[in-house]
């Protein structure tokens, strides 16, 4: 599978339950979302801005998607709910890896573009690092309908939060064909 097949079959609606396990006071916390994927072309106005940010020609990039999401924390039932860019730049002699350039809604923040790669089994690694903190996710299909995530969160200050997240798509199905290829690559 490679980085458009996976932002293809990963388009849609999601219900996303999730466990974090705050390790510095070993506290667990339970969250539920509604997540929305939406493929963008890589010539949406949102896409050319972000490459902008990061100083990155717009022709570079591989695919794009927006992420919008809103949920509760079971512990507060607190509302949580936003949206994101995600723009994926392949490296030019590795389309299996290259750089994550991500929406900083914080305009003190300065862009910091992670890393992805798609390892041989077909899951999405994801890395983030900057001044404060770094972050590692896999993301992989269990079937085209089911996703996982595993996320370890670290500070530099020492506090870490490890979560697991299963998604079940709860419609906007990609289109048929290109499900299919990208779901017979997942069981393969």
């Amino acid at each position: 599978m490679n980085i458009e097949e996976f932002f293809q079959l990963s388009a849609g609606k999601w219900f996303s339950h999730r466990t974090s396990q705050h390790l510095a006071f070993n506290q667990s916390e339970n969250s539920k979302s509604d997540i929305i994927i939406e493929r963008l072309a890589v010539d949406h106005p949102e896409v050319s801005k972000l490459c902008q940010q990061y100083k990155i020609n717009l022709s570079s990039a591989s695919c794009a998607a927006k992420i919008s999401w809103n949920g509760t924390t079971e512990k507060d039932q607190a509302k949580h709910s936003g949206s994101t860019v995600l723009v994926l730049v392949s490296d030019a002699d590795n389309p299996a890896q290259g750089k994550l350039l991500r929406e900083i809604v914080d305009a003190d923040k300065t862009p910091v573009a992670g890393r992805y790669k798609i390892d041989s089994d077909g899951a999405l690694i994801l890395i983030t690092e900057d001044k404060t903190m770094s972050c590692e996710e896999r993301l992989w299909f269990a079937s085209p309908n089911l996703r996982m995530r595993v996320n370890v969160l670290k500070s530099f200050g020492g506090f870490s939060i490890t979560s697991f997240t299963s998604e079940i798509r709860m419609g906007g199905f990609p289109p048929a064909a290109k499900a299919s290829e990208a779901a017979n690559s997942v069981s393969s």
